[in-house]
């Protein structure tokens, strides 16, 4: 288990929390009340500043619960926090809903989760090899 320091920034800052110890998500609160207008967008503060580990991610995902109810997600889902930020965790939410979505201080707004980042380089080569799917793309499989 790792452990991830964090700093409330002023009221209204809540620890991130999983609801069932098995979640791989933990949830993130709003610090403040924040109305998102009908089809519009908004970035959401939580009054939290964290230190990843090095070699660690933490990727902002929608609550899938304000989505189907609401049409409330994350606009860049996944969010990435990489470990060098020291800024506050905010979350940009988008409302497709024909409402406004009324955000209060408290609420949970999206989920976190925390994974190990692989080290990777590329490298130039002549050619690739062959695959199955080989240049097939953008629904070159199919619609059904």
């Amino acid at each position: 288990m790792i452990e991830i320091k964090y700093i409330p920034l002023r009221e209204g800052a809540h620890i991130p929390t999983k609801a069932h110890e098995d979640d791989a998500g933990f949830d993130l609160y709003a610090s403040e009340d924040f109305t998102l207008r009908a089809h519009g967008f908004g970035c959401v503060p939580t009054a939290l500043s964290i230190e990843l580990p090095e070699g660690y991610e933490a990727q902002v995902r929608p609550r899938s619960g304000l989505a189907a109810k609401y049409g409330v997600t994350v606009l860049n889902a996944p969010g990435t926090i990489d470990a060098g930020y020291r800024g506050e965790v905010k979350v940009i939410l988008i409302n497709h809903g024909e409402s406004d979505f009324v955000i209060t201080a408290g609420m949970r707004i999206a989920q976190m989760v925390v994974s190990p980042v692989l080290s990777a380089r590329f490298v130039e080569a002549a050619a690739l090899e062959e695959s199955t799917r080989g240049e097939g793309g953008f629904g070159s499989t199919g619609t059904k």
